[in-house]
C-alpha cells in the first residue's frame, strides 16, 4: 500500500514546488466580484469534477493550482488559462498570501494530508475549502477550525449533498416531519470493487479506506435527516477478503442511536452496490436512492411524492454556495464543526469495531 512518503514522492513531493443552513446558490445577489478560487492537488477529483464545475459557477472561478507535478502545469494552464504568477508548488504555497487573484484556497489532497495544508492555506489569510472528509482526526480538525478563527477566514467543508436540492427537502423534513414522527434511519453506500488497488483511500494512514471516503456521507445523511446528534454508535467491522483488504474493512457496520429513540444503520461495503438513505416515520417513509452521487440524486416518498429536481452540477453549486457566503459575509452551510462531528462518529465507529463495546457519544 501507498505510504506517506511513497505518496509524496509520487506526486513529486518538493519539486519546482447547527447542521444545516438555508439554501441560498444562485440567489440575487449585488455582488458582481468572482472569487479567484486556488486548487492545491490535481488528482481525479479536481481534474474530472471541480475544474469542470468552476468553468459552471457564477461566483467564482479557477485561477491557480498548487501541484507535485511538474509535467501537469502546462497541461492545466493551456486548458484553464492560468497564469503563470497562478502557479505554485507544495513549497512555495505560502506566497499565495499576496497573491491578490486567489481569494479561495481549496484543499483536494488525500485525507492524511487535509490538516497539514488545510492549516498552510489559512496562514495565507485566503479563505479556506476542504474536501471531505475533514481531516483524519477530531485533532486535525480542531487544528484546521482553529488556524482559520486565528486568521479570520471562513472554512467550509466540501460535502456537495448538502446543497443538492433533493437533499435539501429531507433536511427540511427533519424540522417538519410531513409523515411523522421519524423512527429508523437507514444510509448504505457500496461499491462491487474486485480489486481496489494499491490508491491512497485504501491506505489506511493516507486514506483510511471506505468509511472515511463515504462512510462520512453516510453519517452526515443521519445527522440530516434526524436533524439531531447521536448518543452512542456501535460499529462491526467485516473483511471477506483479507489479501485484498489489508489495512482497512472491506465492510463497516455501524449503528447509531439518537434523540427520541430513532434507530440509524449505517454501511460502507467493496463487496456490493447500494447507495440509498432511507427515512420511515409514523404516517409513512421517504428515501434517496443514489442519495450520494454526483448526478441522478432523486427518490419518492410512501404517498408518491417525487424527489426528482435535479441540477446540472452539484460541485458547481456547491462552491457558488460557498462563494456566496464569502461575498456576502454570511455562514457558511456546512462549517468545519459539522465536519469535525463526522470524524468524531468515525473515530467512534473504528473503537468500537475495535474493541465490541458500544461508546457513548457527548
Amino acid at each position: 500500500m501507498l505510504d506517506r512518503r511513497t505518496f509524496m514522492e509520487k506526486i513529486g513531493w518538493g519539486t519546482a514546488g447547527s447542521l444545516i443552513l438555508p439554501h441560498y446558490a444562485f440567489s440575487c445577489t449585488s455582488q458582481n466580484k468572482k472569487l479567484g478560487v486556488c486548487l492545491v492537488g490535481l488528482g481525479s477529483y479536481s481534474s474530472n469534477q471541480l475544474a469542470p464545475a468552476l468553468q459552471l459557477t457564477q461566483h467564482c472561478e479557477l485561477r491557480g493550482i498548487v501541484t507535485g507535478s511538474p509535467h501537469k502545469i502546462p497541461i492545466w494552464q493551456k486548458r484553464y488559462d492560468i497564469l503563470d504568477k497562478n502557479v505554485y508548488n507544495y513549497d512555495t504555497m505560502g506566497e499565495i498570501a499576496n497573491n491578490p487573484d486567489i481569494d479561495v484556497i481549496y484543499i483536494v489532497l488525500p485525507t492524511g494530508l487535509h490538516a497539514e495544508y488545510a492549516i498552510k492555506a489559512a496562514n495565507t489569510g485566503k479563505n479556506v475549502w476542504c474536501e471531505k472528509p475533514m481531516a483524519k482526526t477530531v485533532a486535525e480538525c480542531q487544528s484546521i477550525i482553529d488556524a482559520c478563527d486565528k486568521n479570520n477566514v471562513k472554512l467550509s467543508i466540501g460535502y456537495r449533498m448538502q446543497h443538492e436540492p433533493n437533499t435539501q427537502t429531507v433536511i427540511k423534513w427533519a424540522k417538519t416531519q410531513p409523515y411523522g414522527k421519524i423512527q429508523k434511519v437507514r444510509a448504505e453506500v457500496g461499491f462491487n470493487i474486485r480489486n481496489p488497488g494499491d490508491t491512497w483511500r485504501m491506505d489506511k494512514e493516507l486514506g483510511g479506506g471506505l468509511l472515511y471516503d463515504v462512510g462520512v456521507y453516510s453519517i452526515n445523511a443521519m445527522r440530516y435527516t434526524t436533524g439531531t446528534e447521536p448518543l452512542s454508535v456501535i460499529g462491526k467491522f467485516e473483511n471477506t477478503r483479507p489479501e485484498v483488504y489489508r489495512e482497512v474493512p472491506e465492510t463497516t457496520l455501524f449503528d447509531l442511536e439518537f434523540p427520541d429513540g430513532i434507530a440509524a444503520h449505517g454501511r460502507t461495503t467493496g463487496r456490493e452496490s447500494i447507495n440509498i438513505l432511507r427515512a420511515d416515520c409514523e404516517n409513512g417513509w421517504y428515501q434517496l436512492s443514489p442519495f450520494q452521487s454526483y448526478n441522478g440524486v432523486g427518490g419518492k416518498a410512501s404517498d408518491g411524492k417525487l424527489l426528482n429536481t435535479f441540477i446540472e452540477n452539484q460541485q458547481a453549486r456547491q462552491m457558488d454556495d460557498d462563494a456566496l457566503a464569502i461575498l456576502e459575509d454570511r455562514p457558511v452551510m456546512v462549517p468545519g464543526t459539522d465536519g469535525m462531528k463526522d470524524i468524531a462518529i468515525v473515530e467512534a465507529i473504528n473503537q468500537s469495531a475495535e474493541t465490541g463495546e458500544k461508546i457513548m457519544l457527548s
